[in-house]
């Protein structure tokens, strides 16, 4: 079993796969959100770690209608890691990396159209990129948490800190602001473990094999 690093943007997203990830071979990397962050904690794991296949993997927002919730949509350069995800289910997908969250279905549709991408997310391309500087097989592996025919129930990009993470205060006074937000918050954050435990399905098999 090849030595393998788990990137994740959130704790969140890594939960379920954690539960079972215990062997000596694989690690799991909270890098963050955005490209910055991903790139920065890569390259600090990677100047201590040598793993032999790198997977960049969370939550991402359905570009695509024909991705529902739950889907696994991967891109990879590397035959193998391909070969291994096709046969775990996983969809071959084309996956933009964007350097903010698309909150709105006309923001999504508007990324479609812009980039023909299937998927959106925040850190792949970073993180991708220094795999391929460094000659390490990597995939982008992400699960789709809201698809693209749903608007998000907050711009989430407005109750950011700097660094990218979410500002709870701020969270909570949008909340206090917009009280019928708090069931469709709820709604999503049920969508969200859905999404989480079938994308750790996906990463057994391709792990565990």
């Amino acid at each position: 079993m090849p030595s393998t690093l788990v990137c994740f943007a959130l704790k969140e997203e890594a939960a379920p796969f954690r539960k079972t990830a215990s062997a000596a071979s694989v690690d799991i990397l909270i890098v963050g959100i955005g490209r910055q962050n991903a790139e920065t904690s890569v390259r600090e794991f990677l100047a201590t770690h040598a793993p032999e296949q790198v997977l960049t993997c969370g939550f991402a927002g359905g570009l695509n209608s024909a991705l529902k919730i739950g889907a696994v949509c991967f891109e990879t350069p590397d035959a193998n890691l391909r070969a291994k995800l096709l046969a775990a289910s996983a969809k071959s997908a084309k996956i933009f990396c964007a350097d903010r969250i698309a909150t709105t279905v006309a923001e999504k549709k508007k990324l479609r159209a812009e980039t023909g991408a299937d998927a959106v997310e925040m850190e792949s391309a970073a993180i991708q990129a220094v795999c391929a500087e460094r000659g390490i097989p990597s995939a982008t592996v992400r699960v789709i948490s809201d698809t693209a025919d749903e608007d998000l129930p907050l711009d989430f990009n407005a109750l950011s800190k700097p660094d990218k993470s979410l500002d709870f205060w701020k969270l909570f006074l949008a909340i206090a602001k917009s009280p019928g937000k708090i069931g469709a918050l709820m709604r999503l954050q049920k969508k969200t473990s859905f999404a989480a435990n079938q994308l750790a399905v996906v990463l057994e098999k391709i792990i565990f094999p």
